[in-house]
């Protein structure tokens, strides 16, 4: 028996849910292209990128990673690397474990599908069951197109080698800040919460190694929990 607190989605939540998830899996797209042509033209086999994005899937740690590799280091060297900046994302499971589901398998796959993006879209819905969705909608998704990305870009090797040129590595940053702004617009507590962290964040870059400013802001999202979200939670 279904129960009553419980809602259907209409059917054109779901194709909003995609369409907006379609912009992060565009930029994963190409982000995962650079990724693998990036290792490749370096000297990596293939595989390496691939397995390692399967496995590990992390963007920010599979690309310091893999510099770490190319620069000459070991390989225990680049998984303390990767470990280090990817931190940040046990606050992150923290922050959607009650939006997962339950379930042992359930939850073992929702932990492998949390990164920066599938969080911050899943938080930024107005309800539990669209939250839920956009969880899975948008980490499944992005986890498809990111793999399928970096194999072509692995493929492609050198012919694409120097991202930098294509602006590639600019992809993400302007989604992230294109899915921030909305949210950032229609509350005040968003705003008063995400401004500390971010001046947090911006002071401290230039100090810390790349991923530490994340965890910092994490700051202004601890703080910042509805109390509505509390009693549906309860």
């Amino acid at each position: 028996m279904r129960s009553p607190h419980r809602t259907t989605p209409a059917p054109g939540a779901d194709r909003s849910l995609l369409r907006d998830s379609s912009l992060v899996w565009l930029a994963s797209g190409i982000v995962g292209v650079s990724f693998g042509a990036v290792s490749v033209a370096g000297g990596l086999p293939l595989w390496v990128p691939v397995l390692m994005s399967l496995l590990v899937y992390a963007g920010s740690a599979q690309f310091s990673a893999v510099g770490v590799l190319l620069a000459g280091g070991g390989p225990v060297a680049a998984v303390a690397t990767g470990l280090l900046l990817n931190t940040r994302t046990a606050a992150f499971s923290l922050a959607v474990a009650e939006i997962i589901g339950t379930g042992r398998a359930t939850r073992f796959l929702g932990a492998h599908l949390v990164t920066d993006e599938t969080v911050a879209f899943a938080l930024a819905q107005s309800d539990p069951v669209r939250q839920r969705r956009a969880f899975w909608i948008s980490g499944l998704g992005l986890f498809a197109v990111w793999n399928t990305g970096v194999l072509a870009g692995g493929l492609a090797g050198s012919a694409l080698g120097d991202t930098a040129r294509y602006g590639l590595d600019a992809a993400f940053p302007a989604v992230l800040v294109a899915l921030v702004l909305p949210a950032l617009r229609g509350d005040a507590a968003v705003r008063r919460c995400a401004l500390p962290g971010a001046a947090l964040a911006l002071a401290a870059t230039p100090a810390v190694p790349a991923g530490v400013p994340v965890l910092l802001a994490l700051a202004g999202l601890a703080l910042h929990r509805r109390p509505t979200d509390r009693g549906a939670a309860a």
